[in-house]
């Protein structure tokens, strides 16, 4: 939740920053991995169990497999997902 004096923003959305192109991409690869993935996909199930969205839990996947493609390129080294 942000907050800013008395307003909580409870549905912010995706920031339109950046690559529209970059953007469509992760969000689509999120959404495969969301249910192919067994780490990423464990992430999904449990935001789901508690009470987000759909397009929420993808955004978070989406925010997750960022992080993890930027590691992957920083470290040299292959994905192994551990659950």
């Amino acid at each position: 939740v942000k907050q800013s004096g008395n307003f909580n923003a409870t549905d912010t959305k995706i920031s339109k920053r950046g690559s529209p192109y970059l953007r469509r991409a992760i969000w689509l690869a999120a959404s495969v991995a969301a249910f192919k993935d067994p780490a990423l996909s464990v992430y999904y199930q449990k935001l789901r169990q508690r009470g987000k969205a759909h397009g929420t839990a993808i955004g978070a996947v989406a925010r997750k497999l960022t992080n993890i493609i930027f590691a992957v390129l920083r470290d040299n080294k292959a994905y192994i997902p551990n659950i």
